[in-house]
């Protein structure tokens, strides 16, 4: 109420008491599963395969989960949340590639290096350090590139003006940590250490005493170069005239083209690089650094310049050496590497091997499920950081005959936890079959050895799909149904709604070259009553989802949640009202607030209705809202607790279509 002084007229807002509800996401998908990189144990969010590719490594022959992610893209879906997971043994680790740095001195380890996440893909990482900053007294630069199998660079950071001191605002641990996400960085040393880390390169201590005018006007001056262990080979200086050299960067550029020129044939040569560093004293030296190989660089390619040996230029004042009192450095820092490496210039290998990355083993139940003892959760449960997944999707729990399978008590502790996870978190779970059910007589008994997996937040589907593997030469591979179908939900989702059953001509398999099996009518007409969902190929339309059951929708059991698209819309609207009604917590219980709940919650159905949810002709027909004194009684008040009822009546997918035809005999008038 406004305070009123003065004769007048006051104008003052009310709130109108509308809140409105909107519909939950019902299409994010879950993948839990063994991929060859990415975090582990986190719930990653994703929006394509492209991301996919780029944060967990793409496809994987090795992971069920990464062909499944595949399909779900490729058949409509548009988000999901993907699980890193994987086990370990005492000759299979799980580790991250690592690398120590030596300080410039040579003498001191003053930076850890280690890849982002574990496994084998960190070995191919390489680190350059430089001190060509604004201060080289104080800060450094650090590049960190990828290179793929082939010696690809697929990706590449570099954080430039970098401190070593803990208090600094650019100190090395704060910026790259923070903002890589490739490699993760410690510092070893003191807080108050200011030593910088070695920068990469052979710098030689006798090339200060190199003047400019000692090569002036020389003819075919000649040096050795080296590549690590390599025979040298002879380098010769182009031929210049008097005075065109008279500064060190004129005569960097001459020796960098010689050095390239000496042998045609090693990339080490023809790619190496002759940078012009000036020390903290005021000399300046040169830093020669070797070009990459096929694979990058070798902790071994390393340029060195000997005397000359040509008795034309046998004069000391013709001669370029970094040999002597030269700090040989490395070309770039290689994680990865094993402890027998040791020391090479100013890299450093962890001990037992500790810094070579490692996959370790594909995941099982413990692994896939995780746990919720101490956070952060792991497992299936670090879900439980994602805003919302709506469609689970566990591609590994099904039984194999490999030596890494899972057993069939494996598969039921999995999917039983999962199931019961799938009801705390109101999501659908869709649930593969193994690859030796590939008959209607083995998918009958196998989901009668299953009954424990019927469930009103289930589905199942037969057969197994076969599509092109990218890993193997195209050929065809047989995967599980969850990945493709959960695309099939979000794009029926998207185009129809969550009420539409996710089959029928429309419900068409992307990426899909063939069936497991081809059913017939007949065999079709013995699953669907099982409540067992069934994929066919028809021509013309191709192949398609042609079941719309949950796993209790099998007619015995007569469940009001025998149709997927009920049960669905059942969980948006549930979700969607938990989040909607949060502000009614703590207002006064009494009708002003029902009335409240009642306007807003039916606006929400309302909209539903008129989006065609819902059957009835008439509102009254196809929802109702009750709030009042005979839902929260004066005992409810006085606990605190409000009582809404909804309810609304679903549409139920037409399943089966009768047509009677009649013969009409003529007309006998």
């Amino acid at each position: 109420m406004a305070k009123v002084s003065y004769p007048g007229v006051y104008i003052q807002e009310v709130p109108s008491g509308v809140r409105t509800i909107t519909s939950v996401s019902t299409s994010v998908a879950a993948f839990v599963d063994f991929f060859k990189e990415g975090p582990m144990n986190e719930a990653v969010q994703i929006f394509g395969t492209a991301d996919f590719a780029r944060t967990f490594g793409g496809l994987d022959d090795r992971s069920r989960a990464s062909y499944a992610i595949t399909q779900f893209f490729l058949n409509g879906g548009s988000e999901a949340y993907v699980v890193r997971v994987a086990a370990e043994d005492a000759s299979n680790p799980l580790r991250s590639a690592a690398v120590r740095i030596l300080a410039a001195d040579g003498a001191t380890e003053i930076l850890e290096i280690v890849a982002a996440s574990e496994g084998v893909w960190g070995n191919n990482l390489r680190v350059s350090i430089d001190h060509n900053s604004s201060n080289p007294a104080e800060l450094f630069n650090l590049r960190v590139v990828r290179y793929d199998t082939d010696g690809h660079v697929v990706a590449a950071e570099e954080f430039l003006e970098l401190s070593i001191v803990n208090t600094n605002t650019s100190f090395v641990e704060t910026i790259v940590n923070d903002g890589s996400g490739l490699i993760t960085v410690e510092k070893l040393t003191a807080t108050t250490s200011t030593v910088l880390p070695a920068a990469n390169g052979t710098t030689g201590g006798n090339a200060a005493s190199i003047t400019p005018a000692q090569f002036d006007g020389l003819s075919g001056a000649r040096f050795n170069v080296q590549v690590g262990s390599a025979i040298a080979v002879e380098a010769i200086l182009d031929t210049w005239a008097v005075g065109d050299i008279t500064t060190h960067k004129q005569l960097r550029a001459k020796v960098e083209k010689a050095i390239r020129s000496a042998d045609a044939t090693d990339p080490a040569l023809t790619g190496a690089s002759v940078d012009l560093v000036t020390t903290l004293s005021g000399e300046q030296h040169f830093r020669v650094r070797s070009g990459a190989s096929a694979t990058g660089y070798s902790p071994n390619e390393r340029v060195t310049i000997s005397n000359a040996t040509s008795p034309a230029d046998a004069s000391a004042t013709n001669r370029l050496q970094l040999t002597s009192a030269a700090f040989n450095n490395t070309q770039e820092y290689q994680l990865g590497q094993a402890a027998s490496v040791g020391t090479i210039g100013a890299m450093r290998t962890l001990a037992l091997d500790a810094g070579v990355g490692a996959d370790g083993l594909l995941p099982g139940p413990a692994e896939i499920l995780g746990s919720r003892a101490v956070e952060p959760y792991t497992g299936m449960y670090s879900l439980d950081y994602a805003d919302i997944f709506n469609i689970l999707c566990l591609p590994r729990a099904v039984r194999g005959t490999a030596s890494d399978s899972l057993s069939d008590s494996e598969v039921t502790a999995i999917i039983s936890n999962a199931l019961a996870y799938c009801g705390e978190k109101r999501a659908f779970m869709i649930i593969d079959i193994p690859e030796d059910v590939n008959a209607v007589s083995e998918m009958k008994d196998w989901l009668d050895d299953n009954a424990n997996f019927r469930n009103n937040n289930s589905a199942v589907y037969f057969p197994r799909l076969l599509t092109p593997d990218p890993k193997n030469d195209y050929r065809l591979r047989s995967v599980g149904a969850s990945g493709t179908m959960a695309g099939i939900y979000a794009r029926t989702d998207s185009t129809r709604g969550v009420w539409k059953a996710p089959a029928g001509i429309e419900a068409t398999l992307s990426g899909v070259q063939a069936l497991d099996v081809e059913l017939t009518d007949a065999q079709n007409g013995t699953l669907n009553p099982l409540g067992i969902n069934c994929l066919r190929r028809f021509p013309i339309y191709g192949t398609t989802a042609w079941g719309g059951r949950t796993t209790q929708g099998a007619d015995a059991i007569g469940s009001e949640w025998k149709y997927i698209p009920v049960r669905r819309l059942a969980l948006m609207i549930e979700e969607s009202l938990f989040r909607g009604t949060k502000w009614v917590v703590f207002e006064p219980n009494d009708e002003p607030l029902w009335a409240k709940i009642r306007m807003n919650i039916g606006a929400y159905m309302q909209s539903l209705f008129r989006q065609g949810a819902f059957q009835g002709a008439a509102p009254k027909d196809a929802y109702f809202v009750k709030c009042d004194s005979e839902t929260t009684t004066q005992n409810d008040i006085n606990q605190g607790i409000v009582n809404i009822l909804v309810g609304f009546a679903p549409l139920k997918p037409a399943e089966f279509v009768v047509i009677s035809i009649q013969q009409i005999a003529g007309n006998l008038s």
